[in-house]
């Protein structure tokens, strides 16, 4: 939006100005693009809780909806729940909660880790503490895994905020973001994490 405000006007390719209504639409239709092509790099569970977020939020779904969406992506319902993604029961499927998630949970020691594990429990970390050594150590263990999660919650943040409409979600996706410089520096300043969620801070 700086372009409209830096320049007399912005032209479309045959010299017609530019509404800012059309080039929110061009920039969201670049984002959405862009958006998909991280979204098919993620792991199945991943992209089905992408899917059911945008569909459904954090409301309950019925099974067979779920089943369907599973079965799209090559997985079953019963594989995103063993993820400890999702609940279902008496026919009914949706995400859980930040404040349902294990507080014990180690990435490193999870047999069937996920993106969306990853980024909700780094997220949940973040509300309650901010930058802190827990974040920052949970941050360490994630690894290689780390630009995977940032992609997520920027993807979260648009389904959020401009889909679903969602102040809530969109404010702890951004702000997580907007602090991952910083998150990402006390990470590296933490040594020896082993799956205990214990180390040391270099000072």
């Amino acid at each position: 939006m700086g372009v409209f405000s830096r320049y007399n006007a912005v032209l479309e390719a045959d010299d017609s100005p530019m509404s800012v209504k059309a080039a929110l639409q061009l920039i969201n239709r670049e984002l959405d693009d862009y958006l998909g092509v991280i979204q098919g790099e993620f792991d199945p569970e991943t992209r089905f809780a992408i899917s059911w977020f945008e569909q459904h939020g954090m409301k309950a779904g019925d099974y067979g909806s779920a089943d369907n969406l599973a079965r799209a992506r090559g997985i079953s319902v019963e594989s995103v729940k063993h993820a400890g993604v999702v609940e279902s029961a008496a026919g009914k499927v949706r995400l859980l909660g930040r404040d349902e998630l294990d507080g014990s949970w180690d990435p490193t020691e999870d047999r069937h880790l996920t993106i969306w594990e990853c980024l909700q429990h780094l997220v949940k970390l973040h509300e309650e503490n901010g930058i802190t050594f827990e974040t920052a150590a949970l941050f360490k263990q994630i690894g290689n895994q780390a630009d995977a999660v940032k992609d997520l919650a920027y993807c979260l943040y648009d389904i959020a905020a401009n889909k679903r409409k969602d102040a809530k979600e969109a404010t702890a996706y951004n702000a997580l973001i907007a602090d991952w410089t910083e998150l990402s520096r006390e990470a590296a300043a933490v040594h020896d994490v082993r799956g205990t969620g214990q180390g040391t801070l270099e000072l």
